[in-house]
């Protein structure tokens, strides 16, 4: 248990801090998230993502979300 709530505190980390850092709502995040399946990448990653900087997770996020844009372009 202890590493699915380690999993879950660092998806509500990277949902708060992709929020302030867009300037976005909580539902704003969710949608986005939804659409593109950042919190399923973000799960599928977390050993690697875990460790680093809040601004490198901010432009993974944002360098996913681009390519998942362009995929269904």
């Amino acid at each position: 248990m202890g590493k699915n709530l380690d999993i879950a505190y660092f998806l509500s980390f990277c949902i708060e801090q992709y929020k302030e850092a867009k300037h976005l709502h909580g539902a704003e995040v969710a949608r986005i998230f939804s659409q593109y399946g950042v919190m399923e990448y973000l799960e599928r990653h977390y050993e690697p993502l875990h460790s680093q900087s809040r601004q490198w997770i901010l432009e993974d996020i944002d360098d996913f979300i681009n390519l998942r844009r362009k995929e269904t372009a």
